[in-house]
This record gives C-alpha cells, structure tokens and sequence, in this order.
C-alpha cells in the first residue's frame, strides 16, 4: 500500500494525501452481501439527540463480513479485494469451493487468486483462520475472538496486528495492538497476518468538507462553551478552563475508568502502556 501527496491545485489539495488504492481490484461489490444502512443522525426512537457531532455523510451499504471463519475445511479462492466505506481496512471477497460467497478483512499481502483455509491442523498462512491451539508461537495474528465461535472482535482495523507470545494449559497469552498482554482460550480463533491497508494513518483529509462526506459534524471544545454547557466553559476572555475533564464531569489525563472488580481483570498479564 502507498499514499500520494497531491499537487496544490486548490486549497483543499495542499495538505491532501490520500490512498493510491493499489490493492483494490474491483469497484463492484458482491450484491448478496450488500444490506441496506439507515442513518440516525445522532437521534435515538423518539427523535432525542443522544450522539453530538453526527450527521449527513455520503449513503453507505453495509457489506456482511464473516468475523467467525467457521466454515473448516473448505478450501476458498480470493476473487477480488475492494474496498469497504464501513471500515479502514480493504475486504477481500472469497468463493468457496461449494460455491459460497463470504467477504473477510483482507490481510496484508493477499492476492487475487490465493487459495484460504480455516480450521484445524492448516499451514499458518497468511489469510488462513485457525485456533490459537495450533499457531505457532511468536506469529503476527489478527481478527481474534475473545470467546469461543464469538467472532472475531480485537485487531480488526487498518494496520492492526497482534502477537501470539505465550501458551500455557488452555489459556495463550495475546501481545495487543495497544501493548496490553491478555489471556484468552487457545481455543478461540485467529487469522494469520496484519490487517490490510496499514498507511491508513498518513492520510490527511486536506479540507473540513471531506468529513461531512464521512457524516461527522463539526466538533465544538468545551473551554469555548458557556458554563451551562460543560465544567470547562465560561471565564472572561480566553481561559484554560481548569482540569481537563468530559461534559459530564469525568477527569481526563490519567483518571482511570476502568472498574476494578472488572471480571476480565485477572486475564490480563500486562497493562498497556500509557
């Protein structure tokens, strides 16, 4: 994957770098797996604006992933790699050998043609889904689950990856894209490889326009709102606005939120680094 900075024709385009789209094959997608995607302007059931800062955005369908890779044994061919407005990463849309069509998060390195397996007892390939039981130690993974045929929920966005360190008894140890190491059941599921599309991070919008094309609506910092609005608003003139804290009230920089009887707490060998 790559990035091109664009030449400064209009102020839009001079601080614009975007995505080659090198990987992508195909701007057709598979309508089986296409659903429609209702927008909700922030608003819940009875019109109430519960979410601030979303709104507008260009029309979106909503391509069906498969997060739980549960058909073992059954050899897929990857017919196409695309892109997905949903998410960061590119898709890769995989037909299998009884004829079934699934798209997957596409991996790093796949190409049109390749030939995917999940299971158990596979070679660890780049692309193949398997039980963290049979992954050799110190492999990069993504898409893991977090309980057994769950789906995949960690590392699943651009660029994300993890690492297989540890195995004891039923449980492996997880190196995190965040540097948290967890514990998880080995037989919970992984794929092989980084997530697709790993410059997503150097891309720049190069204008506000581009945002409301994505559905975010302008964000307002609270030191500017009135003190009715947030704990940081109001003061005569430019004021700092005291300890930095949410609209509700809640401390940032370094107040941790996470709560101590957490149930997960004792798989978690390593906290992240902060």
């Amino acid at each position: 994957m790559a990035v091109r900075k664009l030449r400064p024709v209009t102020p839009g385009q001079r601080h614009k770098i975007q995505n080659t789209f090198e990987q992508v094959t195909t701007d057709k997608p598979e309508k089986s797996l296409l659903r429609p995607m209702k927008k909700t302007g922030g608003r819940n059931n009875s019109g109430k604006m519960t979410m601030r800062y979303i709104g507008g955005g260009h029309k979106r369908r909503y391509r069906v992933i498969d997060f739980k890779r549960d058909k073992d044994g059954v050899p897929a061919k990857v017919v196409s790699i695309e892109y997905d407005p949903n998410r960061t990463a590119r898709i890769a849309l995989l037909v299998y050998a009884d004829g079934e069509k699934r798209y997957i998060v596409a991996p790093n390195g796949l190409e049109v043609g390749q030939s995917l397996l999940s299971g158990d007892k596979i070679s660890p390939e780049i692309g193949n889904s398997m039980p963290l039981s049979d992954i050799p130690l110190g492999t990069i993974i993504h898409n893991i689950e977090l309980r057994p045929s769950q789906g995949a929920v960690m590392a699943r966005s651009a660029g994300a990856y993890a690492q297989l360190v540890a195995r004891a008894g039923k449980y492996a140890s997880i190196k995190l894209p965040s540097s948290e190491v967890r514990m998880i059941l080995v037989t919970c599921k992984a794929t092989i490889g980084t997530v697709s599309n790993t410059d997503h991070g150097l891309e720049r919008s190069g204008k506000a326009g581009r945002s409301r094309w994505l559905g975010r609506r302008p964000r307002v910092r609270g030191v500017v709102m009135n003190p009715v609005d947030h704990p940081m608003g109001g003061g005569e003139g430019k004021s700092s606005g005291g300890h930095p804290r949410s609209r509700t009230g809640v401390l940032a920089k370094g107040f941790k939120t996470r709560a101590k009887k957490n149930v997960s707490n004792k798989y978690i060998v390593e906290r992240r680094k902060k």
